[in-house]
């Protein structure tokens, strides 16, 4: 293993404002090399694909090169690659395509580790069509994902099985090898929301069983773009299209007017980052993710698993959650005091950290906001144990008689 992590922060601008950044749940910062492709794109002349001069055919190049990108990312053919802006807009385009044709008795599963966007489109389309609505439930002390449930929740009628690879809340990783394997005897689609594992998890659509999964590029350090990856390139010309144009085919039927051609060169850019996370990857770039998003999870572990144990030697804080497979994200909560207050005394400390106080999400299962809410926060590529050990110093003084 050869990840750098010293090397990996200079590759980082926006570090350079002393803040401390453990905010990676709502996405990395950006990479120069990112910066520098979408800025490079705005720059140069491009024009609508279709046409026979360079401008015309640099934005064709650009979107191919994404889709090879975003491929080799999961182990997918490009043929069978969506982009768009973000998950969140694929997955409603998705769930309306797929739930075009739903009627009274069909069912779709959902889960409560879920991020929103992977389960509010679903239940539109679900309440639209009148079909079934069932839930897969975490247990409530290890916030884990049972597998075991699906047995009961999947049926003949089963349409879609939404279900994410990790959450970004708590960092629980479900089994979905368990999950797809269940959904399949049962012919449902399966649909993987990895926005939250791709920048830590290597990922492999076959290999899980998925029929669709989804990434966002912010959540690595990418520019504001989003893609849904097919198991089979021929699905997206089974589905009802969104696209304006007729007789479109192949991924573009799920493609919504012109593409951002800088936010897909930034897009390619931020892969190729992800890439080179360990000096020693080799080979084609999909080994090369594999090998350096694999460097990454261990390094990452290594620090995740220090951190959860100081903060659960802190006799004043509750870590949420105690799940086996996880990625690197975490909340918490402090007894007699408010997330909200909690995270403005570490952004005294320089510290950067999310307040979620309100009843909703995995937080609405647990009833975390009757306890004040939690504090969630998140390491990313760049954080360094230093940082880890100032995140505990700083919790360590919140208390109520601090």
């Amino acid at each position: 293993m050869a990840f750098d992590v010293a090397a990996i922060r200079g590759q980082f601008p926006a570090l350079g404002d002393g803040w401390i950044h453990l905010d990676a749940p709502a996405g990395m910062q950006v990479p120069e090399q990112v910066a520098a492709a979408v800025s490079t794109a705005l720059r140069a002349p491009v024009s609508g694909p279709g046409g026979v001069f360079p401008a015309s055919q640099r934005a064709a190049a650009i979107v191919d090169a994404a889709r090879r990108a975003v491929a080799d990312l999961v182990g997918c053919d490009p043929a069978g690659v969506v982009l768009g802006p973000n998950p969140a807009v694929l997955l409603q385009r998705l769930a309306e395509a797929m739930g075009s044709g739903w009627v009274i008795g069909d069912e779709v599963a959902v889960s409560r580790l879920d991020h929103q966007q992977n389960i509010a489109p679903w239940l539109g389309v679900a309440q639209r069509a009148g079909a079934t609505v069932r839930w897969a439930e975490i247990d409530i002390e290890t916030c884990e994902l049972p597998a075991w449930q699906y047995e009961s929740l999947v049926s003949h009628r089963t349409k879609v099985v939404a279900v994410t690879a990790a959450s970004g809340v708590v960092g629980t990783r479900p089994d979905l090898a368990k999950i797809t394997s269940l959904a399949r005897e049962s012919k449902a689609l399966v649909v993987v929301d990895a926005s939250s594992a791709a920048p830590f998890v290597p990922m492999d659509i076959h290999a899980v069983g998925a029929d669709v999964v989804a990434v966002s590029a912010t959540a690595w350090g990418g520019p504001a773009a989003g893609a849904l990856a097919f198991a089979d390139p021929s699905l997206p010309d089974r589905l009802p299209a969104s696209a304006l144009g007729p007789n479109v085919s192949g991924p573009g039927r799920l493609e919504l007017g012109q593409h951002a051609y800088p936010l897909l060169a930034g897009l390619v850019a931020s892969i190729d980052y992800l890439a080179g996370l360990d000096d020693a990857a080799a080979g084609s770039r999909r080994e090369r993710l594999q090998t350096s998003i694999g460097s990454a999870k261990s390094y990452q572990a290594g620090m995740l698993g220090k951190l959860i144990s100081e903060l659960r030697g802190l006799l004043h804080v509750t870590v949420i959650g105690d799940a086996m497979r996880r990625i690197p994200a975490l909340a918490f909560t402090v007894a007699d005091v408010k997330a909200s207050s909690a995270v403005v005394r570490l952004a005294e400390r320089g510290i950067c950290a999310f307040a979620d106080d309100v009843p909703s999400g995995v937080f609405a299962a647990l009833g975390v906001a009757e306890v004040g809410g939690a504090v969630r926060i998140g390491l990313a590529h760049y954080t360094t144990s230093a940082e880890v050990d100032a995140l505990v110093e700083a919790v360590v003084g919140l208390t109520s008689r601090a």
